[in-house]
């Protein structure tokens, strides 16, 4: 008799799933969850790949299904700016979305002209310090209004004047291609280089400037790898778990 009840008080501690009345119910400790409600639930959202990180090698010390196994996790590199990490198919054939990361990237004007203070400030605050920034800068910063000269302008290269003194002015060819490193995915990886064509014109308003994306979006590409190589090295070792971008 004793044996039998220490057999049942066991057996309730046990993970089991049941069908009432048409729903499968998870049961832990003899509470029952409902188990489509919980592959419903709204996935936690977070950041940084770090946070994600933590997360998952701290889930990993949980014994989830309380047998001893360790949980099957996929992380999905969806976009330069959003992974996921989800289970893999359950009794239903369906994933549970666990975690949502959401990169929190600055909104930068591309591909259409901007006033000049609007370019130049944009400039300082969001893109990475780097040689062709600082050359860049310095056009759009110095050039004096209505000398971006049209003639010799193929398209590609044009000419303006700009100030290199109190009292001095230059003619200079306006670099083009730039390569430059815009703030576009997760701060714990490198920012993607990308080829700009660097613009200016004369108007109403003076002069305003453009960069326009001039590698097809390759760039996307490059960073999806990056955050993917990142997550593999932070989570190697942690069993279980596959990074797919």
């Amino acid at each position: 008799m004793i044996k039998e009840a220490l057999q049942y008080i066991i057996g309730l501690q046990q993970p089991r799933i049941e069908e009432i009345y048409g729903e499968n119910y998870y049961f832990r400790n003899d509470i029952p969850i409902l188990v489509d409600s919980c592959r419903r639930c709204e996935p936690l959202e977070i950041s940084t790949l770090t946070s994600l990180v933590d997360y998952i090698k701290e889930r990993m010390a949980y014994d989830f299904n309380g047998t001893g196994d360790l949980p099957q996790m996929i992380v999905h590199v969806e976009s330069e700016t959003e992974v996921r990490l989800v289970t893999v198919f359950n009794n239903d054939m369906a994933r549970w979305n666990l975690v949502k990361v959401k990169a929190r990237v600055p909104a930068i004007v591309l591909n259409k002209f901007i006033d000049q203070e609007s370019f130049i400030i944009q400039m300082q605050s969001m893109f990475q310090n780097t040689e062709d920034k600082a050359i860049v800068m310095q056009v759009a910063g110095n050039v004096e209004d209505k000398t971006v000269a049209n003639y010799g302008d193929d398209g590609v290269t044009q000419k303006a004047t700009i100030k290199t003194g109190l009292a001095n002015v230059e003619d200079i060819l306006v670099p083009n291609p730039v390569k430059l490193q815009p703030f576009r995915t997760f701060h714990e990886v490198e920012q993607p280089e990308i080829d700009f064509v660097f613009r200016m014109k004369n108007g109403m308003a003076g002069v305003s400037c453009a960069l326009f994306e001039a590698d097809g979006g390759a760039w996307r590409f490059r960073a999806v790898h990056s955050i993917a190589d990142y997550l593999k090295k932070e989570l190697e070792g942690v069993g279980n778990i596959a990074v797919l971008s």
